[in-house]
């Protein structure tokens, strides 16, 4: 498969940098996008969330304190913060062709590369 790879993350994110070495010792030429310089548009997020293939709020860090007032947002609302704020993306984020995954393991993406 010589589909183009991304990743997006946050380069203090540990799961960010295991998801990097993965990258890196798979070998594949991949573009490294970090998500905190480079700021994601409420399309690029869209498009993020038709690949991975999950509901709008299975993007978003429920655990984050600025997530604990959004139970009841719509998901063009959700869009729109979790755009304005990076904090609330789930990371790290693999892209491979029109597949991806969430690194959460970082197995799955070892599976995304069909290692």
């Amino acid at each position: 498969m010589g589909d183009k790879i991304t990743i997006y993350q946050k380069p203090t994110c540990s799961k960010c940098r295991e998801a990097l070495t993965i990258l890196k010792e798979s070998g594949n030429e991949f573009d490294s996008i970090n998500y905190y310089d480079t700021r994601l548009t409420v399309d690029t997020l869209r498009e993020i969330i038709r690949k991975l293939d999950i509901p709008v709020r299975g993007l978003l860090r429920v655990d984050e304190p600025l997530a604990k007032d959004s139970e009841s947002a719509s998901d063009e609302e959700l869009l729109q913060l979790m755009a304005a704020n990076p904090d609330l993306i789930q990371r790290p984020i693999v892209i491979r062709g029109d597949n991806a995954v969430l690194g959460r393991p970082p197995e799955k993406i070892k599976k995304l590369l069909g290692d």
